[in-house]
């Protein structure tokens, strides 16, 4: 069966209610103040196992913070490769305003602390029928994807949270490149979502790119393939999480059928599903659930 290695993060979500993000200078009451488990890569671990992929995890937890893998084990996925440390965990501040919409705040913690001798050993165990999933909350990313193209992995990358240090990655080594307006953006200097994706296959064409947009959907491109998905209507309440599930059953789906345009529909079902609930890695749906109401 084909693995999803999975390097990336796990952190404690410290979520607030507020009518709205706080400015500048401003001090606002919390309406409601709640702990979740989260980190991209640990939402998208338990997505994957949630949409039915084998999904093995590694990455780095504070000892004190046990919760957090056992939660990943209870929803299926394989944490052989999670190792924890004296020392804090990863965590975020996650504000959420009256529109479901968030601003978050990323701490590293001991997500940062993947040394080159980590990564070496853990994509050993791996081959070229599998695939690489990596987010750019870790450290040694470019290490990562050079070890897993070298090891011949599918290499699937998300670079978020984007920032300058992604452009010097060997972006041009990954299979699967995912991404919102945001990253896209930054990659590309365009905005429209055409654009965007005629730039990153001029630059990249050998990596098919998912862009995702919001509650307009998703566009996925490649030198064989080009299609759009709209996102499904429902009432959010909190988007949190929603990117990361949205990726996990892309690429559960993926490896499934081999099918992409069944899986950004996959993908987009799952997303409008979680944005319904509190929570990130708490509010992803299973497969059962999409398939009861297809």
């Amino acid at each position: 069966m084909k693995r999803v290695l999975n390097f990336g993060s796990i952190n404690v979500d410290h979520v607030y209610t507020v009518e709205h993000f706080v400015r500048p200078g401003e001090t606002v009451s919390c309406r409601k103040y709640r702990r979740f488990a989260g980190g991209k890569g640990l939402n998208q671990s338990i997505a994957l196992a949630q949409a039915g992929a084998c999904v093995c995890h590694a990455g780095k937890v504070g000892a004190a913070d046990a919760w957090l893998k056992m939660l990943m084990e209870d929803k299926g996925v394989d944490t052989g490769f999670v190792q924890p440390i004296d020392g804090p965990s990863g965590h975020a501040i996650i504000q959420v305003n009256a529109e479901g919409e968030n601003s978050i705040i990323i701490v590293g913690g001991a997500n940062q602390l993947i040394s080159e001798s980590d990564v070496q050993s853990i994509v050993a165990d791996f081959g070229s029928d599998d695939y690489l999933l990596v987010q750019n909350e870790v450290n040694a990313v470019p290490q990562i994807i050079q070890s897993a193209k070298a090891k011949g992995l599918t290499v699937v990358f998300n670079p978020a949270p984007m920032n300058a240090q992604v452009l010097n990655y060997p972006l041009e080594l990954v299979d699967i490149l995912i991404v919102n307006e945001i990253e896209a953006q930054a990659l590309t200097g365009e905005s429209e979502p055409d654009r965007i994706g005629e730039a990153l296959s001029r630059r990249f064409p050998q990596t098919a790119v998912v862009l995702t947009l919001g509650d307009k959907g998703a566009s996925y491109f490649s030198s064989q393939a080009r299609f759009f998905q709209p996102a499904e209507k429902v009432h959010a309440v909190d988007t949190t999480g929603a990117g990361d599930t949205f990726i996990g059953f892309f690429l559960a789906e993926l490896i499934k059928t081999s099918d992409s345009e069944i899986a950004l529909q996959w993908a987009a079902r799952a997303a409008a599903i979680c944005i319904t609930r509190h929570g990130a890695a708490d509010s992803i749906p299973s497969r059962k659930e999409l398939e009861a109401i297809q």
